[in-house]
């Protein structure tokens, strides 16, 4: 998928790192881990689109996901500003997670056997991201959260328990690739007959049916 929310997410930006005003991501994936694998727009074209430019990409991302407040948004910000190399490492990070959860899953919409490499990424990531979860009280009762902390990196902590949550769940047999030309978008099919086809059909689906109406209209 691409277009008008591509133009937007391009205006909003400034140079450099950029804010988090403005932004327009999609989130049709029904699963956080699968809308972050969908932060490629066109990726079987010939010019697939890099949704996830520079680190300010990844900070706006996370707040249209709930994964950040637009406080904590600010100080992590600020906070690439002034450590520029380790956002940067930060930043290949996720594209690494992301190409990772894309052939796991796109390979579980295949049942096909996913390639070692990319378990072995969401493996690395595994730790890094659990040894930050803390039970706290809440009331009577228990629940876990992130620790508060301000590090780069958080934003991809809840990715990676995604991923792992729904990789060994039921609904992983659910997961179905985008069957536009094109588009590749991940998403969860939780239609009673397990028949969706399209990421969205008011985009994806209705340019499919402009492309058959037209091959018709030639035949």
């Amino acid at each position: 998928m691409s277009g008008e929310a591509e133009s937007k997410r391009q205006q909003a930006k400034g140079g450099g790192i950029a804010s988090t005003e403005g932004y327009v991501f999609e989130l049709s994936g029904g699963s956080l881990c699968l809308d972050f694998a969908n932060t490629v727009d066109s990726r079987l074209s010939a010019e697939p689109q890099e949704r996830l430019g520079d680190y300010g990409d990844l900070v706006g991302w996370s707040v249209q996901s709930e994964l950040l407040t637009a406080g904590q948004a600010r100080r992590l910000l600020a906070a690439a500003e002034r450590e520029v190399g380790r956002a940067a490492a930060v930043l290949r990070r996720a594209r690494e997670l992301r190409e990772a959860i894309f052939e796991v899953f796109s390979a579980r919409a295949r049942e096909a056997a996913a390639a070692a490499a990319a378990i072995d990424t969401l493996n690395k990531e595994l730790p890094k991201a659990l040894t930050r979860l803390r039970l706290v009280e809440d009331g009577a009762d228990y629940r876990t959260e992130w620790e508060d902390e301000d590090a780069l990196d958080r934003m991809l902590w809840p990715v990676v328990r995604s991923a792992a949550e729904l990789l060994t769940s039921d609904e992983s047999s659910r997961v179905r690739v985008c069957a536009a030309e094109t588009c590749a978008w991940l998403f969860l099919d939780r239609s009673k007959n397990r028949s969706r086809r399209w990421c969205d059909m008011a985009v994806c689906g209705n340019r499919d049916k402009v492309r058959r109406f037209r091959q018709r209209s030639r035949s």
